[in-house]
């Protein structure tokens, strides 16, 4: 069977129980389906330019200012506007982490330069600040990282920062997986927005709503002339009345959220001592998802069982045996654990036999 480029390709692989896409385990909240089934009896009628109930919203969320909030066809869209419009000429970019920044970079011609995180960990170190050379104009960082789950501290990010202040180095953060960290007020730059205009921060609904069908992301920061920028290279209706309605409702789903978080608390716990327990090399992951090393056909064995991960083999710096699976509800979980154990089982069996 093939393998997607991304996860949450279920279009391919129908009836499979999906651990490759990272969305809130709960499912999309109610509330955001019935303010999509409202807004369709509109649909004749544009989407209303600048958003600005819907950048409102967010603002509120944030705790920021309406006037730092750009809204984009999902955090995807923002990046590669931001490139277009910024026409970056040498950037940096973690490996592994999501191939969207460097596809975006190299697309407007710009030239990448990917700074290999050290295997034992996958962590982001100071070693990082070598490559911020003065012919940098950009650098790509995500927290907690894709597809590792590996946080960066806070400090380290600001001396990053201030360092790209320096050497006038655009810094592009995305936080879009932050919102499952169990303490995100610890790691967040949002408190730096205001002294740092070279800064812009990526959020999501896809994760923390699971709409990744909806295409909804957002950015923060206080360079309102990169907005500007931004927006006359963006068409300008990039945002559907639905998503905007339903971005609308989602944002007043603060129960949802923290339900949501508390699962993915717990059952991260259980797949991460199962998966170490069937021998599995599991990284520390501190995101909604799982991220481990194991035999190279686990995929193909998963998938043949109904059971969908992430093959993470075509990330830059990264080679066939890494996994990702995201956290989902218990029973499903446990369904996964029972499928990696038969594998397994069936792998060392067959090893044995030899």
């Amino acid at each position: 069977m093939e393998k997607h480029k991304h996860g949450g390709d279920i279009y391919h692989h129908p009836g499979c129980l999906d651990f490759s896409a990272n969305c809130n385990p709960l499912g999309t909240p109610g509330s955001v389906k019935e303010a999509i089934k409202e807004s369709s009896e509109r649909i004749h009628f544009y989407p209303q330019v600048g958003y600005q109930p819907l950048r409102e919203a967010i603002a509120e969320w944030e705790g920021v200012p309406s006037s730092w909030v750009i809204c984009s066809n999902g955090a995807a869209e923002l990046i590669f506007s931001l490139c277009f419009a910024k026409r970056f000429q040498n950037a940096v970019v973690a490996a592994p982490t999501f191939a969207e920044y460097e596809q975006a970079l190299t697309g407007c011609g710009c030239q990448v330069k990917r700074h290999a995180l050290n295997p034992d960990t996958f962590c982001v170190t100071e070693k990082i600040l070598e490559e911020l050379t003065w012919d940098v104009d950009a650098l790509f960082l995500c927290n907690p990282n894709n597809p590792t789950g590996i946080l960066t501290d806070r400090e380290l990010l600001r001396k990053i920062l201030q360092i790209c202040r320096e050497k006038h180095i655009f810094l592009v953060l995305d936080e879009c997986f932050l919102d499952f960290v169990k303490e995100p007020e610890k790691f967040t730059m949002k408190g730096y927005l205001k002294k740092y205009p070279n800064l812009l921060i990526l959020k999501a609904f896809t994760k923390r709503y699971a709409m990744a069908g909806v295409r909804l992301g957002y950015g923060l920061t206080v360079n309102t002339h990169l907005l500007e920028k931004i927006g006359q290279v963006t068409q300008p209706w990039n945002i559907s009345s639905l998503a905007n309605d339903a971005g609308i409702a989602a944002l007043k789903e603060k129960d949802y959220v923290e339900e949501g978080r508390r699962m993915v608390f717990e059952q991260a716990v259980y797949l991460k001592e199962t998966l170490k327990k069937l021998g599995l090399r599991v990284y520390d992951s501190q995101a909604n998802y799982i991220f481990f090393y194991g035999p190279e056909n686990l995929w193909e064995e998963c998938e043949k069982r109904g059971i969908l991960i992430r093959d993470c083999s075509n990330y830059p710096g990264l080679s066939g045996g890494y996994f990702r699976i995201a956290v989902r509800k218990p029973e499903e979980n446990q369904k996964l654990t029972e499928v990696l154990t038969e594998i397994l089982k069936e792998t060392r069996e067959e090893g044995q036999g030899r």
